[in-house]
């Protein structure tokens, strides 16, 4: 069973950034398309990038500012994010599924999920 760990949420002022990690146990994430969302305080989950063997994909609003990307020597997917507003305070997540025809923004596409991370952006 796979199962994914975020780390690297906390508390940064806005126009500042945050190092975002999800890693898996018992799994090669190499194998797996890797994606990132967000919930929001009474907000539906969203989509924020993914990752697969070929492609690197993000939400229109991300406008530049996050990079995803993959350490296979760790067993990592980095959401690097740059530039934080406080409309990026929500709780991250981190969700896999072995690798199909190329990473989606649809939740239900993903089979694993972390627990979330939260993200804070508030002066």
């Amino acid at each position: 069973q796979l199962r994914l760990v975020e780390a690297g949420g906390g508390l940064v002022q806005p126009g500042g950034s945050l190092r975002l990690s999800c890693t898996a146990s018992a799994a090669n994430l190499e194998e797996y398309e890797v994606g990132w969302f967000r919930t929001a305080p009474g907000m539906d989950r969203d989509y924020v990038s993914c990752i697969d063997d070929s492609s690197l994909k993000y939400a229109g609003f991300v406008k530049g500012r996050f990079t995803i990307s993959r350490d296979s020597g760790e067993n990592m997917v980095y959401l690097q994010m740059n530039n934080l507003q406080p409309e990026d305070t929500a709780v991250y997540f981190c969700a896999a599924v072995r690798a199909t025809n190329g990473c989606s923004g649809y939740p239900r596409n993903y089979r694993y999920w972390g627990h979330g991370t939260q993200v804070t952006v508030s002066s």
